[in-house]
């Protein structure tokens, strides 16, 4: 079965990232997937609250950085969810 956190294009891209990269700062996100900062902010507020990323908010001297990494539990939720669209591309 397809996770419903993770079949949602902008969700799956943004965890796609995180698995190559381990963390980015949220810049980084909005730019490559070309959202706005609302629209990310709900996407990142979503798969926080299922514990697949952790947000950090901090400052690189006076300016706001805020990081977002990946948590085990959304590497494998993630690779769970490539498997079972393998698994249906497969028998379909």
């Amino acid at each position: 079965m397809f996770d419903p956190l993770l079949h949602q294009p902008i969700r799956s891209k943004l965890i796609s990232l995180l698995i190559s990269n381990e963390e980015l700062p949220f810049v980084v996100l909005k730019s490559s997937l070309e959202v706005t900062d609302g629209n990310l902010s709900s996407h990142l507020n979503k798969l926080e609250s299922a514990g697949y990323i952790e947000i950090e908010k901090m400052f690189e001297g006076k300016r706001p950085k805020t990081v977002i990494r990946m948590h085990e539990k959304g590497k494998k939720a993630f690779y769970d969810y490539i498997k079972a669209l393998k698994s249906f591309v497969e028998e379909n």
